[in-house]
């Protein structure tokens, strides 16, 4: 019951920074936790982010971005985030926007989430 969109990907030299957004909409989104993922030419689907459900939320990053990448919701604007800094060549990937149903915490895995958006190109130049 929950439709993804992405936006704000696109092209950006090496150490630049992105902020890539997913507009939700559905009323079980601030109950939802939330994640980012990417798929890379060629490569398997990896954990990027994720952030859980509630007012006390807690978020986690692959260890690939940490330091780097922040994850964040607005859930007055039904909008989850990626802020990425210092982005690197091997960052270049679709970013998908993950989300899954109400009251579940979720971690890394991509089978848990069961609502997706249509992904964003993000490609960082060297």
């Amino acid at each position: 019951q929950l439709q993804l969109v992405e936006s704000g990907g696109g092209l950006v030299q090496a150490g630049g920074s992105l902020r890539l957004s997913c507009a939700a909409s559905g009323r079980t989104f601030s109950t939802a936790t939330m994640a980012w993922f990417r798929q890379a030419a060629g490569k398997e689907r990896e954990f990027v982010a994720t952030i859980t459900w509630g007012r006390n939320t807690y978020s986690e990053s692959a260890d690939s971005v940490k330091g780097r990448f922040t994850i964040s919701r607005d859930n007055a604007e039904n909008t989850v985030y990626l802020q990425m800094n210092s982005l690197k060549p091997e960052d270049t990937a679709v970013y998908y926007c993950a989300a899954t149903r109400p009251y579940i915490t979720a971690a890394r895995l991509s089978d848990v989430y069961d609502y997706w958006g249509q992904g964003t190109q993000v490609t960082v130049s060297s």
